[in-house]
């Protein structure tokens, strides 16, 4: 039994650290710094989003609309320097309040309005990668282009905005570590302390654990899902801030695969350590060993229409090998306790 317990684990990380050695093996350059720099900006966005989803995971919930979100920030924050011509800390507050009220919404559909999670989530998705296109009748925002009125858009983005994608850290060798794996790595640090250590954390915990038996002890349980989903939409918008910061426009096509890699860590992070549960740690390792994983399949010049498919493979065993496992060792508690009992 013992090394069943080792297994769930550790079993994860062990897999993790096997596949960045048979990139290192397989893989010409992946040992690289200018590997790194790409695995630690794709990891970046993707966990930011990704621990919004955990927030929702954690209350029983499911949020399918963080990708259209980041989308419609980014596009916002574009419109707002350049169409508008405001400057950085206009477009951030401007994108933190899309996220805000998404999540608000979201909530309210669920919670009051009795919407099944996944489709208030959906229908907001579909509503939002809509809305978006609107205002530039589907094209892409830059600075110089024309707008349906004929107007010119003259605005820029800001320097200070575009460092928060574009600068890196020296970490041992120059320019490693990007902007942006500083704020995911703060972010990650702030919701595993929030979850795991505050009492509003815990008590989300047990909403998603037994939602009726927290709404017997009294816990205000409705509050407890609205603000998961507004995290999730805070966390979406700062997602949507640094990909417009890095692509210093307003990309339309951008961010299409962002859902799915953001569910994709979140779900990994299940697996970490024998969790068993959405939490911060496994979701950032998640997140980590999605990065790494596009990074060694692109370097291997594996077709980008395979890659949906391998990650979808590597998921599902992984979640089926760490439930199975677990599985089998509560249930065998349970029957000792019932033997012994």
């Amino acid at each position: 039994m013992a090394a069943r317990d080792h297994a769930i684990r550790y079993g994860f990380i062990v897999l993790l650290f096997g596949l960045i050695a048979y990139f290192a093996i397989a893989a010409d350059g992946f040992v690289s710094p200018q590997s790194a720099v790409f695995i630690f900006q794709s990891v970046a966005i993707t966990g930011v989003l990704a621990l919004g989803v955990t927030a929702t995971l954690v209350v029983g919930g499911f949020d399918l609309s963080i990708g259209s979100v980041a989308t419609s920030a980014m596009m916002a924050a574009a419109y707002v320097m350049v169409v508008l011509e405001q400057n950085a800390v206009v477009a951030v507050v401007a994108c933190l309040l899309i996220g805000a009220v998404v999540g608000l919404i979201n909530g309210w559909l669920i919670v009051y309005m009795r919407v099944p999670d996944l489709l208030a989530t959906l229908g907001m998705m579909f509503l939002l990668v809509g809305l978006q296109r609107i205002p530039t009748e589907g094209r892409s925002i830059a600075t110089g282009m024309t707008m349906p009125d004929g107007a010119v858009a003259n605005g820029t983005f800001g320097a200070g905005f575009l460092a928060l994608g574009r600068h890196r850290f020296d970490f041992f060798i120059p320019n490693l570590i990007p902007v942006s794996v500083v704020v995911l790595l703060v972010l990650a640090v702030l919701i595993w302390f929030f979850l795991e250590y505050t009492r509003f954390g815990r008590m989300m915990y047990a909403v998603g654990s037994n939602e009726r038996a927290a709404e017997l002890a009294g816990a205000p349980v409705k509050a407890y899902k609205i603000w998961a989903y507004v995290i999730s939409g805070v966390f979406a918008s700062i997602g949507g801030i640094l990909l417009a910061a890095r692509l210093g426009r307003g990309d339309i096509a951008s961010g299409n695969n962002l859902l799915l890699d953001a569910v994709a860590a979140a779900l990994i992070g299940y697996a970490v350590l024998g969790a068993a549960k959405p939490n911060a740690f496994g979701t950032a390792v998640g997140a980590v060993f999605v990065g790494v994983l596009l990074q060694g399949l692109t370097m291997m010049n594996a077709p980008y229409y395979t890659q949906d498919f391998i990650k979808g493979v590597v998921l599902v065993v992984a979640l089926v090998f760490t439930f199975a496992l677990s599985g089998r060792a509560s249930g065998r508690v349970s029957t000792d306790r019932i033997s012994t009992g």
